[in-house]
């Protein structure tokens, strides 16, 4: 299991408490006649706890590029609010979004996502007191993140399993997972100041940890043994690891396993086992050692602050593990 470093954990501590009062400034500012817009998104934000915080991302890129973090806040509150959303809406397209822990009905959660991932962003960056550009580079990041993200979720929702390959799921996971982290770590770097082509690099070193990132969650939702892949009918990497690793009649019985798994406890037994197998692990692991290069290669043409580049380097490492061994 991941475990975050001192650093990595130290940094989040020091400034979760100015992310939390700058998400709940955007939220004031909303204005006195929005209280229900307020509300429902106050609750929504109680809902959706991340495990892990990642929001300190826009921070180690900006601390990378300039030695100080904390002008940053206001791009982790973004992460924060984006990700609120964004997860929401996954569940909704998986059938699992019809309320909010009984304080928000389904529609209600609805509209506050969109609220949370859309119009309070745009308020924390139109608030910031930054030039013009920036401005406008910022909005430019958040409105190509959501197209790019959309358009990965929606090739997610279509994929035909059987036609599914490595590659295939990259292309999905580059969209889907690949462009937030893209968006915010390019967010990042624009606030500091950087070169065009140093944000071209930062985006592209997020759009990589995104994958990895989305290669780890895949691994922990089998470790949980919540298995909601599996009940969801998701195409993730492993799956296709599994299929471009069988014989035509191995990967007919994958299908027909993957299919029933949406209903069927046993399926999802027998498909976890096969996803399992040394073959298939072996080049997963492979795979994962393949991205986890190109995100540290990109950190060394990068370089940046000794002080926070080596974290972004632990963080990579970690996310990086390969996490799931072999089925008995």
């Amino acid at each position: 299991m991941i475990v975050n470093s001192t650093s990595y954990l130290d940094l989040y501590q020091r400034f979760s408490a100015d992310i939390d009062t700058e998400m709940e400034a955007g939220i004031e500012r909303l204005g006195p006649s929005s209280n229900a817009v307020k509300n429902a998104v106050g609750k929504l934000l109680q809902h959706q706890k991340f495990k892990y915080p990642l929001q300190v991302l826009p921070l180690l890129v900006h601390a990378a590029e300039t030695g100080n973090p904390r002008p940053a806040v206001p791009l982790s509150a973004i992460h924060v609010l984006w990700w609120t959303s964004a997860c929401y809406l996954d569940d909704l397209a998986d059938g699992q979004g019809t309320s909010v822990s009984g304080a928000l009905g389904e529609s209600e959660a609805l509209l506050a996502s969109i609220i949370s991932g859309n119009t309070l962003p745009l308020h924390i960056i139109q608030s910031q007191q930054v030039p013009d550009s920036v401005r406008n580079a910022l909005t430019a990041e958040l409105t190509t993140c959501w197209i790019v993200g959309t358009e990965g979720q929606l090739s997610d929702l279509r994929r035909d399993v059987g036609e599914a390959t490595r590659n295939s799921v990259v292309t999905t996971y580059r969209g889907k997972s690949g462009a937030p982290f893209g968006m915010i770590t390019a967010m990042g770097a624009i606030l500091a100041g950087a070169e065009h082509e140093r944000i071209r690099m930062w985006r592209e070193f997020g759009t990589v940890f995104g994958i990895l990132w989305q290669l780890f969650n895949d691994q922990e939702d089998i470790l949980s043994g919540r298995n909601e892949d599996l009940r969801n009918g998701t195409v993730t990497f492993l799956l296709a690891c599994a299929i471009e690793a069988s014989s035509a009649g191995t990967k007919e019985e994958i299908l027909n396993l993957h299919a029933a798994s949406r209903t069927s406890e046993p399926a999802r037994s027998q498909l976890t086992k096969k996803l399992l197998a040394p073959p298939v692990l072996h080049q997963y692991g492979e795979d994962l050692n393949r991205f986890r290069e190109d995100a540290q290669r990109i950190l060394t043409e990068l370089g940046g602050d000794g002080n926070y580049v080596p974290v972004l380097r632990r963080l990579v490492d970690e996310s990086a593990e390969l996490l799931v061994h072999r089925a008995d």
